[in-house]
């Protein structure tokens, strides 16, 4: 190899490994969200962004992973979960008609970042609150070690018959509960989700929705804010696969581990 080249080469790789590596997405998705009763059914979830998924989660990493039906609430094995792949895979059985609501949920992990870093993941993954924070306090300096858990649902409608399980709260330190059944509803409506953290609503929260079209075109994402209840309201203005996500993150104080907590919460569904 010319020694340019070789220079080349080298350089590349170098800039490889200092590339910043920024927390991924994370959202369950399935090839339909319109399924048969007493039908087998691979759940996908995707740790990167809503059209690829980067890296696979281990089982070990898994907190709960649930499904809930017209039968109730059960807790999947995670013997069936395949984290072999980029994506991770598992499987489950559907039952009676009605809307199924399956959850996954992670145990928290720290990461430690630069300041020019977590400023840039705090800019791309729709954290503003605190990346306004940091530069009004002079702190965009500091570096950072966040304590991050990942809690994600999908709503799945089994038959044609709705049912109210959609509305059920599985308890996750991060959650999005919808108010409406989208699968009683229909293109032009608008649906309302309750953001939750902790179990409580919150006010003002910075919340982000986009998807892909029933051709599997991307939707551009949006961002809207929770009003005085907690409540986002989504616009239900095509076909296709939608995703509602957001990240509560707090400065954390006399933490020897993590100087800041973060719990993101996403939830996706269809309507045609």
């Amino acid at each position: 190899m010319r020694p340019f080249l070789r220079r080349l080469s080298v350089v590349a790789v170098l800039l490889l490994i200092a590339a910043p590596l920024f927390a991924h997405d994370m959202f369950l998705r399935l090839e339909q969200f319109f399924v048969a009763p007493n039908a087998s059914v691979n759940v996908r979830l995707f740790n990167g962004t809503f059209t690829l998924s980067e890296n696979s989660i281990a089982p070990d990493r898994l907190a709960d992973v649930a499904v809930v039906s017209p039968a109730g609430r059960a807790r999947i094995d995670v013997a069936t979960w395949d984290a072999s792949g980029d994506t991770s895979v598992f499987p489950f059985r559907t039952g009676a008609a009605g809307t199924y609501v399956i959850g996954v949920s992670t145990k928290p992990r720290v990461l430690e970042m630069s300041g020019k870093d977590f400023n840039a993941y705090l800019r791309s993954d729709g954290i503003p609150d605190e990346l306004a924070a940091r530069r009004a306090q002079k702190r965009l300096e500091d570096r950072a070690r966040e304590r991050y858990q990942k809690h994600v649902k999908a709503l799945v409608q089994v038959g044609t018959t709705p049912s109210d399980a959609f509305s059920t709260v599985l308890g996750y330190p991060a959650e999005l509960v919808p108010v409406e059944n989208p699968y009683a509803l229909k293109i032009g409506a608008t649906l309302s989700v309750r953001v939750l953290v902790d179990g409580k609503p919150v006010a003002n929260q910075f919340v982000q929705y986009g998807g892909l079209s029933a051709s599997n075109g991307r939707v551009a994402q949006r961002n809207i804010r929770s009003d005085a209840a907690g409540v986002v309201r989504i616009p239900l203005d095509r076909s296709g696969t939608y995703y509602v996500k957001f990240i509560s993150m707090v400065r954390l104080t006399g933490d020897a581990e993590a100087n800041h907590a973060s719990k993101w919460g996403s939830l996706t569904f269809a309507v045609k």
